[in-house]
């Protein structure tokens, strides 16, 4: 019997390895999941590779993670903002090694790992700093720089329900990169709200089908901390 569920959020994360590369899903707070996040600190595993939209806001989640010097390298499209001071302090302290990635490259360089993609061409970031030591080609007049897909060991994402064979809702723009996010890792691991029966679902409704998910835990109110 298929059945994804876990007990815990440590159970959920007990393999992680030092060195792991997880992508995290949220757009700021929103769609990020907390619980896992602060699962992941309190199970210790080190010199992490983080691929996130954001680079960590105020003092938790993924700011929290990056202030217990787990991180290693982080790969995001938006990095300074007001509130990360986490991340600020550890890169101007060389502790952190920043990878830019502009918005909607990021998200294809996840999608192509999902779909198999084994690069692109895109015209975005052609001949400025983000371009150098970066293939390019000219199609149909235009410039292209040469992207490559991004994978994961693992992927830590929040949604809204889920049954036991892994089959996901999410809400609202809590969504965004957890999708894409979840095709592209090895193992996905899913924070959920509540759980249900199969069948339960509108198959409508399912955004990410069961075969991109690993692990979900069911974590409480308390718990959850974005939207």
């Amino acid at each position: 019997m298929i059945d994804k569920f876990f007990a815990s959020t440590e159970a959920a994360l007990a393999d992680i390895r030092d060195g792991a590369t997880i992508m995290i899903g949220g757009f700021g707070g929103a769609g990020m999941a907390v619980a896992l996040i602060d699962a992941l600190i309190a199970q210790g595993a080190r010199a992490l590779t983080i691929v996130n939209n954001n680079a960590g806001n105020c003092d938790t989640g993924l700011a929290a993670l990056i202030a217990a010097k787990r991180v290693r390298k982080i790969l995001c499209s938006f990095p300074r903002q007001a509130d990360s001071w986490h991340f600020d302090k550890a890169y101007r302290a060389g502790e952190l090694e920043l990878e830019l990635v502009p918005q909607g490259t990021l998200a294809e360089r996840i999608r192509a790992a999902g779909a198999g993609i084994g690069a692109f061409y895109t015209p975005t970031a052609f001949g400025t700093d983000l371009a150098k030591g970066k293939e390019t080609r000219r199609i149909d007049g235009r410039d292209y720089v040469l992207e490559y897909p991004i994978h994961a060991d693992y992927a830590l994402i929040k949604a809204e329900r889920a049954d036991r064979w892994g089959n996901l809702v999410y809400r609202k723009t809590a969504r965004n990169f957890a999708p894409i996010m979840a095709a592209a890792a090895k193992c996905t691991v899913v924070q959920v709200r509540e759980t249900v029966d199969l069948g339960a679902l509108d198959p409508e409704a399912i955004v990410t089908p069961g075969i991109f998910v690993n692990r979900i835990v069911k974590v409480g109110s308390s718990l959850r901390q974005a939207a």
